[in-house]
């Protein structure tokens, strides 16, 4: 009997142990699971980085950006911001119908590598090779702080808002200046319809021209012949001031020579 009790407690032993060890076997299992599933959730959490570049020379298109940014990393969006219309006018009328951008923004899908492009690129140059069209042209990017491409979407958008503003506010400010001449042509035409009424009239006579009360200022001519003029007025006095010296001084001396010779 006590035989077969130990054989008993053995037995479930061995059972308690297996049941055991599957147990830890199936924790270290979920506990896998669960790094991997972590794992996967960070990798998938991607921040993408936004780049501005402050200079776009000419003839440099998207395509052009996406080839040479692609080598350091994947890149997503790109906008690049066109010239001003009166810019392009002045082109067309110079002869070239080139469209060319002045600033633009390039969005990596990772964070970091839109740091390290930034940090590594600016102040380069854009070609690696002399027979690179842009080799003499150098990178102006800065990596934008938390910015993104809503936040792109957004400035547009009020620039747009603003731009519209402005042209409807110099469209009516030409309208008005517009209506106003034409009211003005209107009330001379009026007038003068009222002016030839009285003069066709058996005892109207025609409207006497308008006399401007204003004092004409004097031409260089007429100030030089001011000038002249007193000039000569002022040698004129001081030649009869000099006149009177004289007679006075020939008075002096006969008086001097009736003393002198009666004593």
């Amino acid at each position: 009997m006590e035989d077969e009790q130990e054989q008993v407690t053995e037995s479930g032993a061995e059972e308690e142990e297996s049941v055991g060890g599957s147990a830890q076997e199936e924790g270290d299992a979920e506990m896998v699971e669960e790094e991997e599933t972590a794992s996967e959730g960070k990798k998938k959490t991607v921040i993408p980085g936004i780049i501005y570049l402050g200079h776009i020379p000419p003839r440099l298109r998207p395509r052009h950006i996406r080839n040479m940014m692609s080598a350091h990393g994947e890149v997503g969006r790109i906008f690049l911001q066109a010239e001003e219309r009166f810019v392009r006018k002045k082109k067309k009328k110079a002869g070239s119908n080139a469209r060319d951008f002045t600033e633009g923004w390039v969005e990596f899908r990772d964070k970091r590598v839109a740091k390290l492009v930034a940090s590594s690129l600016n102040n380069s140059p854009m070609g690696t090779r002399k027979k690179n069209r842009f080799h003499d042209d150098l990178w102006t990017m800065k990596y934008l702080h938390r910015f993104k491409w809503s936040h792109l979407s957004e400035r547009l958008a009020i620039e747009r808002q603003v731009r519209k503003q402005r042209m409807r506010a110099e469209v009516s400010q030409a309208k008005r200046e517009t209506n106003f001449y034409l009211q003005n042509v209107e009330r001379s035409k009026k007038f003068a319809k009222s002016d030839q009424r009285k003069a066709a009239e058996p005892g109207g006579s025609a409207v006497p021209d308008k006399q401007w009360n204003f004092t004409q200022r004097k031409t260089e001519e007429e100030i030089q012949t001011l000038k002249s003029g007193s000039d000569k007025k002022r040698i004129q006095k001081r030649q009869e001031q000099a006149e009177r010296a004289q007679e006075l001084s020939q008075t002096n001396r006969s008086l001097l020579q009736k003393i002198f010779n009666a004593s």
